[in-house]
């Protein structure tokens, strides 16, 4: 069958070697010297083997890739560098059906399997954005799951017809509802946090609010997100992406906050930024909290960097919580991996028999030093279908 693979010789997260067989998509043994006639054979020379990386925040429908370069114009602000985007965004005729398969091609090269997007939805592009990526995810199916978040980007109640153009995003298929920094950008938090718990008990989705929010009036947004999840009885069913006030240094305000993070199972989502507060990734998985990560925008019109890459975001994750020890670096991989699946939820997740062979290979000793060296992956697959070799998607972008 097409979905049947041997793949010899590899190393279960840098464990004993051992052949992986998968029968129809999902591994049906683990084990030394497995035999399976007929069934296509990859070897895997010692690699260590580890579920697909987890892309579980990104923003499909805005990079630029093969766009030539646009020398970056935003401005200081969180609100200059969405004006600035939607300006763009008509005058470089971003196509999101084009760019966001551009960057599906790209993660895949680099062994992420599955893929969250947060996809604008404003009274300038309209659904646009959403019918490009919802397209991307139909034709690139086989090679990368693809989900995605209905976001209001440049604000949901201070431009009057976003509402409902969210409703009309998430008939469409949205997966998650998106919401934005209810202080700061929407300037109504009771509103915008009501009116995005609405649209999530009606088409019974979850919720991912970005909240770029810092210190106290972060905490006070937060508040109003963990008060609405427990008064829906969405516990397990919310993540907060960014979460800059947990990076504050003060424990008064952040301890309380953890504490109801566990209590309601609320995820984290932390990209690890180097140039503000950020979430404690030690600290929030000690307690409980799940973690995920993401590479945000990829050369976009907020900034030139980002390759798409989950295994370089594990490295910037470990930099900016100060991992250096072996086990620690791993906490970072595993942010980028199990964590992402268990925040976006992906079922059949792991190397276990029954699960979904959804896998990469990788070169290196450890996992710590797969992670530090960043090498190209030799093997991707999808569902037990061989998408990627060496370094590149066997699909071409357009």
């Amino acid at each position: 069958m097409a979905n049947d693979l041997l793949i010899r010789n590899v190393r279960p997260m840098g464990g004993a070697t051992v052949d992986v067989l998968v029968r129809d998509g999902r591994i049906a043994a683990l084990g030394q010297g497995l035999s399976a006639p007929g069934v296509p054979v990859e070897e895997g020379g010692g690699a260590i083997l580890a579920p697909g990386l987890v892309e579980a925040h990104t923003h499909l429908d805005k990079t630029l890739l093969g766009m030539g370069w646009h020398p970056n114009s935003a401005g200081p602000r969180l609100i200059d560098k969405i004006t600035n985007e939607r300006r763009l965004k008509k005058e470089l005729n971003i196509d999101s059906a084009r760019q966001s398969a551009r960057q599906v091609v790209l993660s895949s090269s680099h062994g992420s399997t599955h893929i969250l997007s947060h996809v604008d939805v404003d009274t300038d592009v309209g659904l646009s954005g959403m019918r490009g990526v919802l397209e991307t995810a139909a034709r690139y199916a086989d090679v990368l799951t693809l989900q995605t978040v209905a976001f209001p980007q440049s604000g949901l109640l201070i431009r009057p017809g976003t509402l409902e153009l969210l409703t009309e995003a998430m008939a469409m298929g949205a997966d998650f509802v998106g919401g934005l920094d209810p202080c700061a950008i929407d300037r109504d938090p009771k509103g915008h946090v009501d009116a995005v718990f609405a649209l999530a008990e009606r088409f019974g989705k979850p919720v991912d609010i970005h909240l770029h929010e810092p210190s106290t009036m972060g905490a006070f947004s937060m508040e109003l997100i963990l008060d609405r999840t427990r008064a829906l009885g969405m516990k397990g069913k919310v993540t907060v992406s960014h979460a800059f006030c947990l990076g504050d240094p003060d424990p008064a305000l952040v301890e309380p906050l953890i504490e109801q993070l566990v209590e309601l199972d609320v995820a984290i989502m932390t990209t690890g930024p180097a140039s503000r507060p950020a979430p404690p990734i030690a600290r929030l998985r000690k307690a409980g909290v799940r973690v995920c990560s993401g590479n945000d925008g990829i050369r976009d019109t907020w900034g030139p960097y980002g390759n798409a890459d989950m295994l370089e975001r594990a490295m910037f994750l470990g930099l900016r919580n100060n991992f250096r020890r072996d086990e620690e670096v791993e906490i970072a991989f595993e942010v980028c991996t199990s964590g992402g699946a268990a925040v976006v939820g992906i079922e059949g997740y792991g190397l276990e028999v029954g699960c979904v062979a959804d896998l990469v290979l990788l070169t290196g000793e450890t996992i710590t030093d797969a992670v530090v060296s960043r090498h190209k992956r030799p093997l991707v697959v999808k569902r037990g279908k061989v998408v990627a070799r060496d370094g590149a998607c066997l699909v071409e972008a357009p």
